[in-house]
């Protein structure tokens, strides 16, 4: 009878459409990253350093999906501070294994005693964010991507009005994602990747709680969960699902408020799926400035700021973000001194050229009178000027960003792969420059630049030069 089986459903005509759709993402496969990193002028097997260990910066260039990178490593450095790790390694567990303690039958009595938490974490600190805009840039999107029939989304996971009988500290966040992926896993036959950021959500007066659970810690910022996953359209068994009315359900269980009033309004708007905010993300540079924005713009900043509740060391949220799935991308690429120099540079213009701006405070006072930033005065007229400088106010200001100040840094690029094509032609056009200047200069100095035969070959190429050269050699 028709409904016994379950029929697959035809997406045919969805997956045209859909495709159009995903055409206009760029996420660089891997072998596009190898392929531009084989490009960029290495130093040669043989000469590099291989097992022998150097004094000194060793120049590196690294290609990722989003991200194009120039730094140094000192190997004989890294390898003594690897080695003194190892060592403070080997005493701490000598220390713990003092604490242990065996009866006769050889079983445990005392273990180490467990650390106590001093850490006190009240907000998202700029390293943090550093690591993750970077991050964000290195990893390989291609398996989030992978069916054309499928459209990202921005998941909003959010916590009831009284939420901390269910999330008293980072950890339970932490557990209920976990057993969020594994419930995906089992209802779709995939693991969930996704891109996932954790913030704080300001809510007014009127609605913190003031049960006794919450009274006197309910401050007015309650933990929300963001991914950039991309939703299935059917389930394991093929069989069409509405993903939006699944999470709603799935979040809710988990969250599992015991107030049935909270539950109850949890089912109803315990999450979000926005499809708008996902099809933003085109490339690895919007995808992790996107994120970075939603985390560094000024009207979002206080969405950073720790709960009460969490501030007690122990307590603590944790990772702000994460990745599931997904991982990083990187070629390195071992360059000369000359080539990682010239590389920075041309990173340093590129960056330049962008009018990337960073918003800066300076300090202000009536009458426009400049305020040097040297605190010392001498004499009476520094005095005096001091002391007309009583009231200082500050202003914001927007100053140009410069990346790669000493010829080192990272630049995010829309496609890394593109971007680091266009570096290695860059670095070859300049070494075959730099050896024709050296070329000349030798030339020059034993009187060859002006023979007949050396202008004759530096003209354009065509049959009547190859003649004239033919002619030159047999005279000269």
């Amino acid at each position: 009878m028709p409904g016994d089986t379950p029929t697959t459903p035809d997406f045919s005509g969805l997956d045209a459409l859909f495709g159009g759709v995903q055409a206009g993402r760029n996420f660089p496969s891997p072998d596009l990253v190898d392929a531009a990193a084989g490009l960029v002028p290495a130093i040669p097997p043989n000469q590099s350093a291989g097992q022998t260990l150097y004094e000194g910066p060793a120049w590196r260039v690294s290609i990722s999906p989003g991200r194009v990178r120039v730094w140094t490593r000192d190997e004989a450095a890294a390898d003594r501070t690897e080695n003194r790790a190892l060592d403070m390694r080997a005493k701490a567990a000598d220390a713990m294994a003092a604490f242990m303690e065996l009866d006769d039958e050889g079983n445990l009595v005392q273990d180490v005693p467990e650390r106590t938490p001093s850490r006190e974490i009240t907000g998202w600190s700029a390293k943090s964010r550093a690591n993750m805009r970077g991050r964000l840039a290195d990893l390989d999107y291609t398996p989030l991507f992978a069916d054309p029939s499928r459209l990202p989304a921005m998941l909003t996971l959010t916590y009831p009005g009284c939420w901390l009988p269910v999330a008293p500290t980072g950890k339970e966040v932490k557990a209920h994602l976990k057993t969020l992926r594994k419930r995906y896993k089992r209802a779709f036959g995939e693991d969930l990747a996704c891109v996932w950021k954790l913030e704080f959500q300001g809510r007014r007066a009127g609605a913190r709680c003031e049960c006794d659970d919450c009274a006197n810690l309910d401050d007015g910022r309650a933990p929300h969960v963001h991914l950039l996953a991309v939703p299935p359209r059917v389930d394991k068994t093929g069989n069409p699902v509405n993903f939006r009315e699944w999470l709603r359900l799935t979040w809710a269980d988990i969250v599992a408020h015991p107030d049935p009033e909270q539950r109850r309004r949890h089912e109803l708007a315990g999450c979000n799926v926005d499809y708008a905010e996902g099809l933003r993300a085109t490339d690895p540079r919007r995808v992790a400035t996107y994120f970075a924005k939603h985390g560094g713009a000024e009207g979002k900043e206080y969405q950073h700021c720790v709960p009460l509740a969490w501030t007690e060391p122990g307590k603590g949220p944790g990772r702000f973000w994460g990745y599931w799935v997904l991982a990083p991308k990187i070629a390195t690429v071992p360059v000369r001194p000359e080539v990682g120099v010239q590389a920075g540079r041309i990173v340093r213009r590129h960056s330049h050229a962008q009018q990337v701006t960073r918003q800066t405070t300076r300090p202000r006072v009536r009458g426009g009178r400049p305020v040097s930033k040297y605190p010392e005065v001498q004499g009476l007229a520094g005095a005096m000027l001091l002391e007309s400088r009583t009231k200082v106010r500050y202003r914001r200001s927007r100053t140009r960003a410069v990346r790669a100040k000493n010829g080192r840094g990272w630049l995010m690029v829309n496609d890394g792969a593109r971007f680091g094509v266009d570096l290695a032609v860059a670095l070859q056009a300049e070494i075959e420059r730099r050896h024709q200047a050296i070329d000349r200069a030798e030339m020059e100095r034993t009187g060859w630049w002006n023979h007949p035969v050396t202008r004759a070959l530096r003209l354009p190429p065509s049959p009547r030069r190859d003649a004239l050269i033919a002619r030159l050699r047999q005279k000269y």
